[in-house]
């Protein structure tokens, strides 16, 4: 496959999934931004902490404000970070290969485009918007679950998809990382948001059965294989679709993805909680970026 073939289907599938962790995270920091124990600002601003934007943001509209974040995030275009710039970028991607995706993947996808379009001309995203989008993207990934052949097409999908994830899973973690540091403080609103965010809500109480704590949180979605969202079945994931690719270009980033893998399978929460949060996050941010990185040099680069 021709490395820009496989950049567009990695990059589709990037910006889908980044345009619906977005939408789960502006969802939750509203809510949480009116809970009585709000921080305030910090929970408007958690998103463009996130993402980065948070200098650009105040550059353009002063201090944080509620209402004014979520346009900014959810359909200013000239944000490259709000969920209306992920999904043009992905439609654009996928136009770009639009003979190496099926017919359902591309119809879904510029569905979702052009009726985003007009959803940007309502101004602030809300609950009912962010439901939309998180929709759409479970759609997109339905059709191509159940359409597309699997060939180095589909690994590169799914890389895209799990890189992207792995990297939101942990950069939401640290921005709450306040949370987290006390391993065993209880605050249900606060944890339930933050599970909620992540689509972890139902499968925590099925497994534990008593009010979030840190420890248990941070279990469920670092190191739980069976969480969809955590870092462990992340690395499983993208473990599993680089072994598929052959050839020795990605020799490095197998071998960086192997390692992930076993760290993730291989520690315990103790030892999370001992190493240091945030040292551990940190660390982790690091080597997706790096993976990323390699993945890109082996497979993405134009030779």
């Amino acid at each position: 496959m021709l490395s820009r073939t496989a950049d567009h289907l990695f990059w589709m599938a990037r910006q889908m999934e980044r345009a619906e962790n977005l939408a789960r995270l502006l969802d939750v920091s509203l809510a949480v931004s009116l809970l009585p124990a709000s921080r305030g600002g910090a929970d408007v601003s958690a998103p463009l902490v996130l993402t980065g934007t948070l200098d650009a943001y105040l550059a353009r509209h002063g201090e944080p404000d509620a209402s004014r974040v979520l346009a900014f995030m959810s359909f200013d275009a000239g944000n490259p970070s709000s969920i209306l710039s992920c999904i043009r970028h992905a439609r654009d991607n996928a136009h770009a290969v639009r003979g190496k995706i099926t017919a359902e993947m591309w119809m879904s996808i510029n569905a979702t485009w052009l009726e985003a379009r007009e959803l940007a001309q309502g101004g602030a995203g809300d609950q009912a918007f962010f439901d939309w989008v998180k929709e759409r993207s479970h759609l997109f990934r339905g059709a191509t679950h159940g359409t597309c052949q699997r060939t180095d097409a589909f690994s590169f999908i799914r890389l895209g998809t799990f890189i992207e994830r792995a990297d939101n899973t942990a950069r939401l973690l640290e921005v709450k990382r306040h949370l987290l540091d006390d391993a065993d403080a209880a605050d249900y609103y606060a944890w339930s948001a933050l599970l909620r965010a992540v689509g972890a809500f139902e499968a925590y109480h099925a497994l534990y059965r008593d009010a979030p704590s840190g420890r248990r949180v941070a279990e469920l979605l670092l190191l739980r294989p069976d969480m969809p969202r955590s870092l462990r079945a992340c690395f499983d994931e993208i473990y599993k679709w680089l072994a598929r690719l052959e050839g020795d270009n990605g020799r490095a980033a197998k071998r960086l993805a192997a390692e992930l893998r076993a760290a993730q399978a291989y520690t315990s929460v103790d030892e999370v909680f001992e190493a240091g949060l945030h040292d551990y996050l940190t660390r982790m941010l690091g080597d997706i970026t790096r993976l990323g990185a390699l993945v890109h040099e082996a497979y993405l680069e134009a030779a």
